[in-house]
């Protein structure tokens, strides 16, 4: 479902990411960790189309990004880190908006938007005004936008970030079950999310791949904070 070869990207002289290649495999949860400024945002930003690469290539759902970055954004649901909400709009209202953005028609915008509400835990907060809900719920209103219109992958940067123990295990529940009929590419500083959620893991740091382990292989003698501590260590070593 998601196929990168290659990939880098430049702001100016500053090489964010270098000849990253991965793929993961529909049904994947595959955890995407570094140390802040690793590259998982840019990559994450260039796979949804919203920041071009400098070169390679990315290819979703069969739709190559660059040439095809209107139907990627068919197939993907994104939650940035910086969840897009307008605090002036109603929780209903805004996910209304974004299912028509997604080009589903009325009918279908009112059972999605009640479906997605239901999922995440918003529906009881469906005629607040997004200003005055707090950071918890909206997260979850973030989440819920990314799931609307079923997209067969989701990229989801910091999911659980905001939220009370009650509300992570909720969350963490819910992105594992999404593996049934989604592929999801999930970026988290929370090393032990990752061991709950994800299947594979891939580890970046100052814009390269330094490891790609699956939680079947960490399950013997090394735990996954060694293999990340060890894989940022090694390379953060190497000379410039």
């Amino acid at each position: 479902m998601i196929e990168v070869k290659g990939l880098t990207k430049h702001y100016g002289p500053i090489e964010a990411i270098c000849d990253i290649s991965f793929s993961v495999e529909k049904g994947e949860i595959v955890g995407f960790l570094g140390p802040n400024g690793a590259g998982k945002t840019t990559t994450m930003r260039i796979l949804t189309g919203f920041v071009p690469a400098t070169r390679g290539t990315a290819v979703l759902a069969g739709f190559d990004v660059h040439e095809k970055p209107l139907e990627v954004k068919r197939l993907v649901g994104y939650l940035p880190e910086n969840v897009p909400l307008y605090p002036e709009m109603l929780v209903k209202s805004y996910l209304r908006y974004v299912a028509e953005i997604k080009g589903l028609s009325r009918s279908s915008a009112k059972s999605e938007v009640g479906r997605v509400m239901e999922r995440f835990g918003v529906a009881s907060i469906a005629d607040r005004t997004i200003r005055h809900i707090s950071k918890g719920y909206r997260q979850r209103v973030g989440l819920a936008q990314a799931l609307i219109g079923n997209p067969p992958v989701l990229i989801l940067d910091e999911p659980t970030i905001g939220l009370d123990p009650k509300q992570i295990i909720s969350i963490r529940q819910t992105i594992k079950e999404l593996a049934d009929e989604h592929t999801v590419l999930l970026s988290t500083h929370i090393l032990p999310e990752v061991a709950m959620i994800c299947g594979r893991v891939i580890i970046l740091n100052q814009g390269r791949i330094v490891a790609q382990e699956t939680m079947s292989d960490l399950a013997g003698d090394r735990s996954l904070e060694e293999v990340f501590m060890e894989a940022i260590s090694v390379e953060s070593e190497q000379p410039a």
